[in-house]
């Protein structure tokens, strides 16, 4: 019997639920037709109707394309044939007309489902229709051809006989048009190869826009200075840009203007134009000069990405916006408050920027009904909270393009809070919706709204995570800007991982939460939270030996009792993240790379629980050489030999684990804090005191455990040895 899965019906469901009183959603979601048949397909469609005969992927298949095929089409059909290669060991070819096994890529036929839709939402639509003895993609427009070919690749099935397409019918289009990853490169700078396997990755998804924050990784030719060493040159940018829209993904410039631009006010030859003169965050905004200086960034930023048609000024955190005196912008704001500056300074940068046809975002644009100032009309704004999803309305009338802001999924070190997430401070913190229920909750709202023109997800690169920690973020966030209504939170989360690793992947939803929990015991572990949340506690190494007779003060393992417990449990987490791990390494399942960079957070965190566990036994060694003074100086002196050993076997183990983090993230990136022969780095920190930034390098991952200053207490110890061994036992 066929099954057919439709959007609206869904939403028809939940009104009569409603309506007879069932204002809660039912006790057990119903899984789609789709997941039941072990499809799963990310984005889920529009349209579904299974029936009909297999398409069976067998022998050499055609592709083949309408005889005024363009070169995106050509494109979309040779990268299909790359990956069915690559996925599945499928050969296949292009040819001129259908023969055996043939997978059509057309324009032609194309339902009224899809052509009747508003223009940006119908030329990425698609229909793909399976039969016994080919496989139809219709689309209107060559976006759509592609999304087609991206289906198609992930419901391709395998069974005893061989691989093959279910019979099936799928008529599919976007909710929201422009579907956005913001990409945030502040603290690091991947490598190109990376950078294009990525856009690959999320083209996958339909993912169509890579708002890309570059600060000092692009190596602005109006000012060569504020490019950090290693930085993309203009013509690498362009080549990204055009690489990227090959895949259909519009590479978007973020350059930072008003705050968040210490990477330019951090050089001396720009500080006239600091708001603060003591701070390297924010320009001032009644500065001609800092008008010029961010266009000529701007300008450069257009021309680097050709053919895009979107850039993001920033604007973000500006913590110091109004409080500069000598300059007028504090007795400014008395005036007319902060949201006028604010707008004065968006327009004023934004106005030369919409004359070059780019429509400009910018974080801090807000439109106002009834103010006098507010954004340039044609700018897209960004609504940022579920409160706000009541001005859609407004906002559209006003003239304005509306892009959805996907929740912030937090700024924990290591690993993103995907199924646990806490908020609060101290004996406070209480655990809270998770990113991906708040992500869900708003993006498949905005999808449904119908008033969208596009969606933003955000991957802040404060606290220096791997790019490949987002991953299920950004594709979270594709499934529900895709298709608002399907399917239910946890049939994503399931099919996520059979669909990201593979089928034969197994326990990575437990390996995930491991990891998530993980984050949060690092963080509160040492100094960590100093920084950027100011939590201050100095955490003691244990008293040394001192005086004659070995005198020492037993406090640390009475202090630190709680910490120790956590560790010994937490270590026992890490090694079944471990085992997982393993067992998947072995079953080879797809993004393997994944698995090497959970095995490093895996081994640090269990470094960090070494350490207080390390410390414990420290402790435990210099009380033993006390007890033996007085029975055996031979005794004591063995006791405060173990002591060294301890601190030397922690050190050893913390260079090891750091190295082998390091050489693992620099397959995909170039080495934090690079200096050239061209060019030395310039680093200076400023007031967001963000985690990553802490340390040019990598070692912001284990300062906190160089800064405990065991290297500093093993030369002490070994003094004080040195002076036993003399006075007692020669």
């Amino acid at each position: 019997m066929s099954h057919f899965i439709r959007a609206t019906f869904h939403c028809l469901f939940l009104a009569l639920l409603f309506l007879l009183g069932s204002c809660a959603a039912p006790e057990a979601e119903t899984n789609t037709a789709l997941f039941n048949e072990g499809i799963y397909l990310i984005p889920y469609p529009q349209e579904a109707i299974f029936g009909g005969g297999d398409f069976v992927l067998s022998g050499e298949v055609s592709v083949v394309l309408d005889g005024n095929a363009t070169d995106s089409d050509r494109f979309a059909a040779t990268d299909l044939i790359v990956q069915l290669k690559k996925e599945w060991g499928i050969n296949a070819v292009i040819t001129d007309a259908p023969s055996g096994q043939s997978i059509i890529l057309t324009h032609e036929g194309v339902s009224n489902a899809v052509t009747s839709l508003p223009d940006k939402k119908a030329m990425q639509g698609y229909q793909l229709k399976v039969e016994t003895d080919q496989l139809i993609i219709r689309a209107k427009g060559e976006s759509g051809l592609f999304y087609g070919t991206r289906t198609l690749l992930q419901i391709i099935k395998k069974r005893q006989e061989g691989l093959f397409v279910p019979g099936m019918e799928i008529t599919d289009w976007p909710d929201i048009p422009e579907r956005a990853c913001h990409y945030d490169t502040k603290h690091h700078q991947d490598k190109r190869a990376y950078v294009e396997s990525f856009i690959r990755d999320l083209a996958r998804y339909k993912i169509n826009m890579l708002v890309w924050e570059w600060e000092d990784k692009f190596a602005y030719p109006s000012h060569p200075e504020i490019g950090a060493p290693g930085a993309f040159t203009m013509e690498e940018m362009q080549e990204i840009t055009r690489y990227a829209k090959k895949y259909h993904v519009q590479l978007v410039p973020l350059v930072q203007g008003l705050g968040h631009v210490s990477y330019i006010l951090k050089w001396p030859q720009y500080n006239h134009l600091r708001e603060i003169a003591a701070s390297n965050w924010e320009f001032c905004p009644r500065k001609d000069g800092s008008y010029e200086l961010l266009n000529d960034l701007w300008q450069d930023a257009i021309q680097a990405t050709p053919g895009s048609e979107y850039i993001h000024i920033g604007t973000d955190e500006s913590y110091e916006l109004g409080k500069g005196i000598e300059c007028g912008c504090q007795a400014e704001v008395e005036r007319t408050g902060k949201h006028a500056l604010m707008t004065k300074f968006i327009s004023r940068s934004a106005e030369p920027l919409m004359k070059e046809d780019r429509t400009v975002m910018a974080w801090s644009a807000e439109y106002v009904p009834g103010e006098e100032l507010n954004p340039p009309v044609g700018m897209a704004l960004i609504v940022w909270g579920d409160d706000d999803h009541k001005h859609f309305s407004e906002i559209k009338e006003a003239g304005y393009e509306l892009f959805a802001y996907d929740p912030n999924p937090g700024i924990e070190p290591l690993f993103l809070p995907y199924f646990y997430r806490l908020r609060g401070e101290g004996g406070n913190e209480k655990e809270v919706d998770n990113c991906l229920q708040r992500s869900y909750n708003a993006d498949s709202r905005a999808a449904t709204s119908g008033k969208c023109d596009g969606t933003i997800n955000t991957s802040w690169d404060d606290s220096g995570l791997h790019n490949q920690m987002w991953m299920m973020s950004f594709i979270n966030s594709a499934e529900w800007s895709w298709s608002g209504n399907n399917p239910a939170l946890e049939e994503f989360i399931d099919k996520f991982f059979l669909n990201y690793y593979g089928e034969q992947s197994s326990n990575i939803r437990e390996l995930y939460l491991l990891l998530n929990k993980a984050g949060y015991y690092y963080y509160k572990t040492f100094e960590r939270r100093v920084w950027h949340y100011g939590d201050i506690g100095k955490t003691h190494l244990p008293v040394l030996p001192r005086g004659d007779n070995l005198e020492y003060d037993e406090y640390w393992n009475r202090e630190y009792a709680a910490k120790i417990e956590e560790s010994r449990e937490q270590i026992k987490q890490m090694d079944r993240a471990m085992e997982i791990i393993r067992a998947n390494q072995d079953a080879g399942v797809k993004n393997s790379y994944d698995l090497e960079l959970f095995t490093t957070i895996a081994e640090l965190v269990s470094h960090t629980c070494n350490t207080y566990l390390a410390l414990s036994e420290l402790e435990r060694a210099i009380k033993e050489a006390h007890n033996q003074r007085f029975v055996s100086h031979q005794a004591a002196y063995d006791a405060l030999g173990k002591a060294v050993d301890i601190i030397e076997t922690n050190l050893s183990e913390r260079q090891k684990v750091y190295e082998e983090l390091v050489a693992v993230w620099e397959k995909t990136r170039l080495p934090k804090g690079l200096s050239t022969e061209d060019k030395e780095f310039f680093h200076r920190q400023d007031r967001a005191r963000h985690f990553a930034f802490r340390r040019a390098d990598m070692t912001y991952l284990i300062c906190d455990e160089e800064l405990l200053g065991l290297e500093d207490y093993r030369e002490k110890l070994l003094e004080y040895m040195e002076w036993y061994e003399t006075t007692y036992l020669l």
